[in-house]
């Protein structure tokens, strides 16, 4: 008898651990994070202009369901007119022309740890000597997960 017991009890005892163990499973994060276009203070938007030797200040709101990365950003010229933007209104181009100094900014900021929810702000210079014209402003954010949602705006600079 205390055998039979003995077998049941070791043959039952592994598939106890196995059913225990498939009842806690990680729940994985399948959400892009959001640059919240909605945001009030949020500069730049869209037909923004800025100007050249004066400095402006960048501020985004993003948010994540789960925890922020980082962020980055990438200014460059739009003088040959492709396209990155987002938004759904366009912006008054200049013709089309070639660059001779554009500026070019491109810097990845990290969030920090935990954060579901962060205002990016900080201050930037754009200098004296670049070319005026058409420029892109493109913000990617990036999830602790590895998501990554972009946001593509199209401002100027004179």
């Amino acid at each position: 008898m205390n055998l039979l017991r003995n077998l049941l009890i070791y043959s039952l005892l592994p598939g106890l651990f196995l059913l225990s163990s498939c009842q806690y499973q990680e729940e994985i994060d399948t959400e892009y994070p959001v640059i919240d276009a909605d945001f009030a203070e949020t500069f730049p938007q869209q037909c923004s202009i800025l100007t050249k030797g004066e400095t402006f200040t960048f501020k985004a709101r993003f948010t994540d369901n789960v925890q922020l990365g980082s962020f980055s950003i990438d200014i460059h010229h739009n003088f040959d007119h492709h396209t990155h933007s987002t938004e759904v209104n366009d912006c008054d181009m200049e013709p089309v022309k070639e660059a001779e100094n554009p500026f070019l900014f491109i810097q990845n900021y990290p969030i920090p740890e935990g954060q579901r929810e962060y205002v990016a702000e900080f201050e930037m210079e754009i200098p004296e000597d670049v070319d005026s014209g058409d420029y892109h402003f493109m913000i990617r954010l990036t999830d602790e997960e590895g998501w990554q949602t972009i946001r593509g705006i199209s401002i100027k600079i004179e």
